[in-house]
């Protein structure tokens, strides 16, 4: 499942596309998703301008002029793909003029279709179909049921050292489920998690809340430095996950331990072995020598 680093990245490949935007046209192919679309899905989006686009955790949010906002979760292999080529020329995404309507035939797994009114087509493409749209009042998105209760966001500023050390104090889990806990910091996944823990020399298997103060303050900047690097590499394509512009992302190629089992850790000075446990149903990579 895509992590915050894969939807960042994917927001900010449609964000010039769409935003200042109207969509002048919504096709919704089929009654849901994990869950059954809103009631007139199609025509609440159609007409509409889009304001801007936000993303929640692992939740893109795009705001409408009709004070509505759209949410959408990519679920396992959901992707938001862009299609038309522009008038000058370039299809990436970022160039605001006018899109020539040269679009790929409609597949089975299109599950929604924006038709931009610069010609530019927004495809929700979901082949296992887990992914989830919402359309909501923007006032008071914060208490949509799916956002409720998300922890303060990693690149935030409410997620600081003094804040981690409360969340983690008393802590008798592993720290590797603490920081996957939604309610504790949002948006982080079991890759990202798997780096940060490496980078800190912490074991997934330690307790969280026996973790010194200053290596749980240390976990902070670290746990920012993965995700930003991750963002800069376009997110880590793993199974089926691609940009906004159908590229593969290229953070994979610097997974220090994850689905590195049995390589040798790249830590300088380490002569460990990368190893494997399951916690919680979850693969969990690490180096037993230098990880402590």
């Amino acid at each position: 499942m895509p992590e915050l680093p894969e939807v960042e990245t994917v927001r900010r490949g449609l964000a010039p596309v769409m935003e200042g935007a109207v969509i002048t046209r919504a096709d919704v192919n089929r009654e849901g998703l994990r869950w059954p679309f809103p009631p007139d899905m199609a025509a609440r989006l159609s007409g509409q301008k889009v304001l801007g686009l936000r993303r929640r955790s692992k939740y893109i949010l795009v705001d409408l002029e009709s004070g509505e906002t759209l949410l959408i979760h990519l679920g396992m292999s959901g992707r938001m793909l862009i299609s038309g080529d522009s008038s000058n020329g370039s299809s990436a995404p970022g160039n605001t003029g006018q899109f020539v309507h040269n679009h790929p035939a409609t597949e089975k797994h299109d599950h929604v279709v924006l038709h931009m009114e610069h010609g530019a087509r927004i495809t929700f493409n979901d082949p296992r179909r887990f992914g989830a749209m919402d359309l909501f009042a923007t006032v008071g998105a914060a208490d949509h049921a799916l956002l409720a209760k998300l922890g303060p966001e990693p690149l935030g500023n409410h997620f600081d050292e003094g804040y981690l050390a409360s969340a983690l104090a008393g802590r008798n889990t592993p720290i590797k489920s603490a920081l996957l806990d939604q309610r504790l910091v949002a948006g982080l996944g079991n890759i990202y998690v798997c780096e940060t823990l490496f980078r800190a020399g912490i074991s997934p298997r330690r307790k969280a809340g026996h973790i010194s103060a200053r290596r749980t303050a240390a976990l902070v900047p670290i746990i920012r430095d993965v995700l930003r690097d991750a963002i800069e590499a376009g997110g880590s394509s793993l199974r089926d996950f691609r940009q906004a512009d159908g590229e593969l992302g290229y953070f994979q190629h610097s997974f220090d331990v994850y689905g590195r089992e049995g390589q040798p850790c790249r830590r300088e000075g380490c002569d460990g072995v990368v190893g494997r446990i399951v916690q919680a149903g979850r693969s969990s990579f690490y180096c037993g020598r230098c990880q402590r």
